[in-house]
């Protein structure tokens, strides 16, 4: 019984230390400007759009305006379904809905998944200056 146990708490431990690993990884460059953008040293929003969407234009004006607010302390990497180059960056992220953001830092690892939709001014403040 002891040893069922160890190997239990054993199994749990190799699991947890797994998913630590693997809560910040780099974030894909399946384009030519994700590999510009995330390699510039900011922090960077991963757009993914379709830029004749109304919920992708809103929330566009949402982050033009918290850019220029924050005097362009990070970057906008725009991925477009309307561009075939981008498709491949659809599925590395896994998007699957519209307007989808991804925050990714300075280092280049993602450090946030927003949920599909609209994304608040204040949300999107609070959650760049929680990331490094």
């Amino acid at each position: 019984m002891r040893r069922v146990l160890v190997f239990v708490a054993l199994v749990m431990l190799l699991v947890v230390a797994g998913l630590a690993a693997a809560a910040n990884p780099d974030a894909p460059k399946s384009t030519p400007e994700l590999k510009q953008i995330i390699s510039a040293g900011k922090k960077t929003i991963v757009f993914f759009l379709n830029p004749q969407g109304g919920p992708c234009r809103a929330q566009n004006e949402i982050i033009q305006k918290l850019q220029k607010d924050r005097k362009a302390n990070f970057n906008v990497a725009y991925v477009s379904t309307m561009n075939p180059a981008d498709q491949r960056a659809f599925y590395d992220y896994g998007v699957r809905n519209l307007p989808q953001l991804v925050l990714v830092d300075s280092r280049g690892k993602i450090a946030h998944f927003f949920p599909p939709g609209i994304q608040s001014y204040e949300t999107l403040a609070v959650t760049l200056d929680g990331t490094k």
